[in-house]
This record gives C-alpha cells, sequence and structure tokens, in this order.
C-alpha cells in the first residue's frame, strides 16, 4: 500500500475546518441539483412562499406539470424541497437546513 503524501500547511489558509467527505458529497448533490436554471429559479420561487402547489409552479414557469414534476423529483431527491399532498395536488416547500447548507459552504 502507497504511503499518502504529507499535506504542506497553506501559507494563507481558511479559518474554515475542512468538511468531512460524506459532507462534502451531500453538498455536491445539492449543488448538482441547483445546476440547472429552471431547478435554481423554482427554489428562488419557493423561498419567497411558505409552499407551493406543483400547479402554481406549472404556471409560473409555462412548462408542462411533468416537466416540473421532473425538476421538484430532482430538488427533492437532493434534499433540498420536501413535498406534502393534499387531494391531487403535491405543495412543495424548501428544506431550511439544506438551504443553511448551501449558505454555510459559501460563507454567507
Amino acid at each position: 500500500m502507497q504511503a499518502l503524501p504529507v499535506l504542506q500547511p497553506i501559507c494563507c489558509a481558511s479559518d474554515a475546518p475542512p468538511l468531512p467527505k460524506a459532507a462534502a458529497a451531500e453538498l455536491a448533490e445539492r449543488f448538482r441539483a441547483l445546476a440547472d436554471p429552471t431547478r435554481v429559479a423554482i427554489v428562488n420561487r419557493l423561498s419567497g412562499a411558505d409552499e407551493l402547489c406543483v400547479c402554481d409552479l406549472t404556471a409560473a414557469f409555462e412548462l408542462s406539470q411533468p416537466t416540473v414534476s421532473h425538476h421538484l423529483k430532482i430538488l427533492r431527491e437532493a434534499g433540498l424541497v420536501e413535498a406534502s399532498r393534499r387531494g391531487t395536488w403535491s405543495y412543495y416547500r424548501l428544506v431550511p437546513e439544506a438551504v443553511e447548507a448551501l449558505r454555510g459552504t459559501l460563507g454567507g
């Protein structure tokens, strides 16, 4: 087995502690989910409301309901949004802890 190289200190290092690998992987998945302009716009729209019906998002983006649902599924799988069902409609809201984790990574 090959020995790992010794890391040299960086002269102007950040005060931020290194992220554990699992946390970095989780954050990377969330950022991947936001790599699409429509999903960024959906998150932006959700940030201005407690929750929104999928029908409102469909109307706001002039996209088909299956397309909006596909984007919401990716955001849900990344842990950025959660949903509750009422009758035939699903209502979506941001997961505050997930948004805070992204904000913290960006130094905000």
